[in-house]
């Protein structure tokens, strides 16, 4: 690491704050633009007319969040850096008809989202959070972060092969959380929920609403060189960007030859496609309309677009210590050595050789140290937001992150030092 960059723990620190304040997706885009709108963004519309106007912009849309700055001098044609996230995480999700239960047990039935670690669940103490839809058509965030719900584990007693064979989880019958003692009564816990966020219950006309870990983030380790957390899976991300974002509003103009923008989309994790995915428009609609709102043409959108780079960044999977064979023998990323560029010829990631020039320039840039992460040859690779955007938008797009351990669980755990690394490398990405 270059002598020049210091770890700075009051990034982290603030991360671990920003993980506590985002439960939800509605709560991560709700967080990240508090945070613009102190460096100087304003929010505007989809609904109202653009004007071409220089400084920080933002939509909202759901559990998504478009954010860019336009600094003096831009062109119609400037092109866009572009760091892209995903603000869900693999979770629970409360069901339309939540009231269930046997026994004198009063449950709350969920639906699994993405492709989460089941047994990570078991035994938490969960609060409940996420948005109310309202009859006028507005919506009200909610966020009960107390010790509410917990799926409940079968005594060992009662599973004699759950230690030498494994646990076995149902979907359906094994991941349903209790929260009180009694009759079922229908509606009761979507009263109970509308009471928590002061509105009338009458008035809630449907909920996204989802259990979340109420444990907070904490310093992990002899020399609490790990931070362990919820959803870093991709806040991680979210938070860096974001905070990248800012940094690069505050630099002189001059020296922005690009308009830097944020991305953070929802549904990542069960395959972008919503309106609020990356497979959907919103990316592209909210640039055209910023190329349009300058003054441009169609001409100008193509050589804005021809010249954008985007940055997909997401967390990666450093190599783990119990189970090194499943990791590619010649590439094992460490936590704390810096972000990971993302690697697979089948596109799995969108990285080529130029998109790997351009995140070596920006880390270089940063003094910020990297890695590579490939996978093994016989594991399947994942995928990120990166292909789709580079598919959709034609935009050279790479796939960069920050390698952890226990991806998809409700808790999980990277180095202290990488979330600042990762800004580090972002800001400077933003800059050009």
């Amino acid at each position: 690491m270059s002598s020049s960059l210091r770890f700075d723990r009051g990034h982290t620190d603030d991360l671990m704050a920003f993980l506590m304040a985002a439960p939800s997706p509605y709560h991560a885009v709700a967080a990240a633009a508090a945070r613009l709108e102190k460096a100087g963004f304003r929010q505007v519309e989809e609904t109202e007319a653009w004007d071409g106007s220089l400084g920080g912009k933002y939509v909202l849309r759901g559990g998504a969040i478009v954010a860019w700055y336009v600094p003096e001098g831009a062109g119609a044609h400037t092109p866009f850096r572009i760091v892209g996230a995903h603000t869900d995480s693999p979770n629970l999700r409360v069901k339309p008809l939540p009231d269930t239960g046997a026994y004198g047990w009063r449950q709350v039935a969920v639906e699994v989202y993405g492709g989460t670690l089941l047994n990570t669940w078991l035994d938490r103490d969960l609060g409940l959070a996420g948005r109310l839809s309202l009859r006028d058509g507005t919506h009200r965030l909610v966020n009960i972060d107390r010790p509410l719900l917990r799926v409940p584990q079968l005594a060992v007693h009662l599973d004699r092969s759950a230690n030498p064979e494994g646990l076995k989880l149902d979907r359906q019958k094994h991941m349903q959380p209790i929260w009180g003692l009694g009759e079922v009564e229908e509606g009761d816990l979507i009263r109970f929920v509308a009471e928590a966020a002061g509105v009338d219950p009458a008035e809630v006309t449907g909920w996204d609403l989802m259990p979340h870990a109420v444990e907070a983030p904490a310093y992990l380790g002899r020399d609490r060189e790990l931070v362990a957390g919820p959803r870093m899976d991709n806040l991680l991300s979210v938070h860096a960007a974001t905070a990248a974002l800012a940094a690069v509003s505050a630099q002189p103009d001059a020296e922005l030859p690009y308009i830097p923008v944020l991305a953070a989309f929802d549904h990542e994790e069960n395959g972008s496609q919503s309106d609020t995915g990356a497979d959907g428009p919103l990316l592209g609609t909210v640039l055209e309309r910023s190329v349009f709102a300058r003054g441009g043409s169609y001409e100008d959108r193509a050589r804005a677009f021809a010249g954008s780079v985007c940055l997909s960044s997401d967390t990666g999977h450093a190599v783990h210590p119990n189970y090194a064979e499943r990791h590619d023998p010649t590439h094992h990323p460490v936590v704390n050595g810096g972000p990971i560029l993302k690697v697979n010829v089948n596109m799995r990631y969108a990285t080529d050789g130029g998109g790997r020039a351009v995140f070596a320039e920006a880390c270089e840039k940063a003094g910020v140290p990297w890695q590579t992460f490939v996978s093994n040859n016989s594991m399947p690779c994942g995928t990120t937001i990166g292909p789709i955007t580079a598919a959709r938008h034609g935009i050279r797009t790479v796939d960069i992150g920050v390698a952890i351990l226990s991806m998809h669980s409700a808790r999980e755990l990277c180095g202290a030092d990488d979330p600042y690394l990762l800004a580090n490398s972002l800001t400077a990405f933003l800059a050009g």
